[in-house]
């Protein structure tokens, strides 16, 4: 059977079904040389000069990152970070691009900091809401919009058909952070989208033990040999370890993403009119902002992320973390293990995120354990504060 027409989760499992012709061994080795032997006329005719642009351990990674987005090409990155900010250095100074006022925090520090130095004309846009985003597109101008769905911390999510359909009237490209969904849940380019972006470090992985990123492209286009020539010149390349670990993570993606999003559901909907907290923000509830959209566009589950607002604002927010014993207090999310974390106090000043906000990653725990646990830490919370 060709493992291109496989379904995704044997696609994911088998690794595209990659077998070394020469050993039979069924794990690809790591190759960890930076350079490479010219032939004796001073061609290279195996296709590799420099690991740094070039490195045969990012293949098969690519391959079924590629495979499981439907899209023509994938370039793994160092990081995250280093994936999205490509897509933007590739861009030109004078350049309008849309981002969304609730994202990642990391990323929309280096947009306001550091993209507008190097000319690019940055407008943060409310993407829940097309009408907006259409009023905000400068025509001639707008060369990228930029969407996250759902977006961190608030999950709030953004409908990629329609701004998509938006974005390319304008001549403009959309790129689609679905770092949350995973190719699992959403595949953005069957959607309209033109690359999606993962920080690799989170689902894709899943283990909590590298950082990576990775971008995916719908054409092989001028726009990506040039994204392809900002991760060869700016050296953001992950290493060869690292691209052997994603490889290994994506194994069991389907199976994490699956439990985190199942459990993820149940506690929304256990702490959804809880007593101690103020409001859940989950894109699977019912009555979610945005529900019915991610009901078109995400398939087999709602994610693995969710934030609750505890009753009794930041104190008992901070305290109800502070009490927990399964959960992680920790930055980062996708991983195995549960982690919570006061969101506001790790963004600092100038953060669109409520104080009260706890955002939490689950995990493939038990979810009653999870539960109990949370239940535990509010109870304390809400005795210290009453005292």
């Amino acid at each position: 059977m060709d493992h291109t027409n496989a379904k995704p989760e044997t696609i994911a499992a088998q690794g595209l079904g990659w077998i070394d012709d020469k050993t039979r061994a069924i794990t690809p080795p790591i190759h960890v040389s930076s350079t490479y032997l010219r032939d004796e006329d001073n061609q290279y005719r195996s296709g590799r000069v420099y690991a740094r642009a070039d490195n045969p351990s990012f293949d098969q990674a690519e391959a079924v990152i590629t495979q499981l987005e439907q899209g023509a090409a994938s370039l793994l990155f160092a990081s995250g970070m280093a994936a999205a900010t490509a897509v933007f250095q590739a861009l030109a100074p004078g350049d309008h691009v849309l981002a969304p006022k609730v994202m990642y925090w990391s990323l929309r520090n280096w947009l306001l900091n550091f993209a507008t130095h190097w000319g690019l004309q940055v407008e943060l846009v409310d993407m829940t809401d097309p009408a907006a985003v259409q009023a905000a597109i400068r025509p001639g101008k707008t060369r990228l919009v930029w969407i996250e769905t759902p977006a961190n911390p608030l999950w709030t999510v953004t409908d990629i058909e329609a701004t998509a359909a938006i974005a390319h009237a304008a001549g403009a490209v959309l790129a689609v952070d679905s770092t949350v969904a995973s190719p699992v849940l959403t595949r953005p380019l069957e959607l309209g989208a033109d690359i999606v972006m993962h920080a690799a470090t989170k689902y894709l992985n899943g283990h909590s033990d590298l950082i990576a990123g990775v971008l995916v492209t719908r054409e092989d286009n001028a726009l990506w040999q040039r994204i392809r020539g900002v991760r060869a010149q700016l050296g953001g390349t992950l290493g060869s370890f690292e691209a052997w670990m994603l490889l290994r993570g994506m194994r069991t993606l389907y199976l994490r993403v699956r439990a985190a999003s199942a459990s993820a559901l149940q506690i929304a909907q256990h702490f959804d009119g809880h007593g101690r907290v103020a409001e859940v923000l989950y894109p699977g509830l019912p009555s979610a902002r945005g529900h019915a959209v991610a009901a078109r566009q995400m398939s087999g589950g709602f994610g693995g992320m969710l934030s609750i607002r505890v009753a009794g604002g930041e104190a008992a927010a901070v305290a109800t973390a502070a009490r927990v014993a399964l959960w992680k207090r920790a930055t980062s999310l996708g991983g195995t293990e549960s982690l919570i974390e006061h969101r506001a106090s790790v963004e600092g000043a100038g953060s669109p995120v409520p104080t009260d906000l706890l955002r939490l990653s689950v995990g493939i725990e038990h979810v009653q354990d999870l539960i109990d646990d949370l239940e535990q830490a509010l109870r304390q919370a809400h005795g210290a504060a009453g005292a």
